[in-house]
């Protein structure tokens, strides 16, 4: 999947079927004159229905399509015989989206299993035929109900993103690089920040065949729970990941400030992403001889394990791995 084609926001206008016209028929037959009312009732419209596909990362396929209208019920007919229902429309949308009402921005749904169906907008219920409202007093009626009316409104979806393991990092701290010789992703790279405009996937391949996903996540800037940079864009894909790898580049001016200030904007964006389980890796390792990397170990922020790594080099990436996968178990 190339970055454009990776979209994570979409609005979309839906409108569920019409209810169908109960009948209002009089039963009429060889020898029978006056046979009663005997109209069937309408179809229930078509509904309007999300459906979670695991096999998709992408909101992609909506961008072009942002229109959804289901079909009408039939109306009901003689002998009792109830119109059909309106065709349903089916949204297939990636697990791990969210559905938001487009005026008030409330939370609506979630799609987070593969193949769950979810019904965004109702069909309006078929009316009832005449037969229902015959009585004692009145043999004959000569009326029925009307189907309800569909319910049409404006949606936002947005994704977040199912991945196992989340990275997190400024701009330019290697975390492209890592993904793609951790995994067979082709993620953009060069030396400049903001290489990453969109999430990035790969799948690692662990031992034993077993894998896990990791996201690369675009890179923050401090600032970024309020909007900066990229901002709420990419922060929130961060909060479906059960294990989040913080990476600082060896080179940078100071460790533990560039954390607090990852962590920082996590707390702000959303307290409850320190809850989940964090690992700090020290990219670009490869430029320190052993007697750096024991200066850098005696001043790595307390509370967090952390290695040293480098994906040029390809040194530290199975012990990366390892602690990674007993993380995810």
């Amino acid at each position: 999947m190339t970055e454009g084609n990776f979209v994570d926001y979409i609005k979309v206008y839906a409108t569920s079927g019409k209810g169908g016209q109960g009948s209002m028929h009089l039963h009429r037959e060889k020898y029978i004159t006056k046979g009663g009312p005997d109209g069937g009732d309408g179809g229930r419209g078509g509904h309007i229905i999300l459906r979670g596909d695991k096999n998709m990362w992408t909101l992609f396929h909506l961008k072009f399509k942002k229109h959804f209208r289901a079909d009408h019920g039939g109306s009901g007919s003689k002998s009792r015989s109830t119109g059909a229902d309106g065709k349903d429309i089916y949204v297939d949308v990636p697990l791990g989206t969210i559905i938001r009402d487009a005026d008030t921005d409330e939370i609506i749904l979630e799609i987070t299993e593969n193949k769950k169906e979810v019904i965004l907008l109702r069909g309006g219920k078929g009316g009832l035929g005449n037969w229902h409202f015959k009585s004692s007093t009145n043999q004959t009626p000569r009326y029925s109900q009307p189907g309800m009316d569909g319910i049409e409104a404006w949606f936002r979806l947005e994704l977040k993103l199912l991945a196992d393991v989340g990275l997190v990092g400024f701009p330019n701290a290697g975390k492209s690089t890592l993904l793609s010789v951790l995994t067979a992703a082709k993620p953009k790279i060069a030396d400049y920040a903001f290489t990453t405009l969109k999430p990035n996937l790969g799948i690692v391949e662990h031992r034993d065949n077993q894998t896990f996903v990791i996201a690369d996540i675009p890179g923050i800037i401090e600032g970024a729970a309020d909007g900066k940079g990229l901002g709420h864009r990419f922060l929130r894909h961060i909060e479906r990941n059960s294990t989040l790898l913080f990476l600082i580049p060896a080179d940078s001016d100071d460790i533990n400030k560039e954390y607090e200030i990852l962590l920082n904007e996590l707390k702000q964006h959303n307290p409850e992403l320190l809850d989940k389980d964090r690992l700090l890796a020290i990219s670009k390792s490869d430029m320190l001889d052993n007697e750096l990397k024991e200066e850098i170990k005696a001043e790595l922020p307390k509370g967090v394990e952390a290695l040293f790594i480098s994906s040029i080099a390809q040194t530290g990436l199975q012990e990366l791995k390892d602690k990674l996968w007993k993380m995810l178990n």
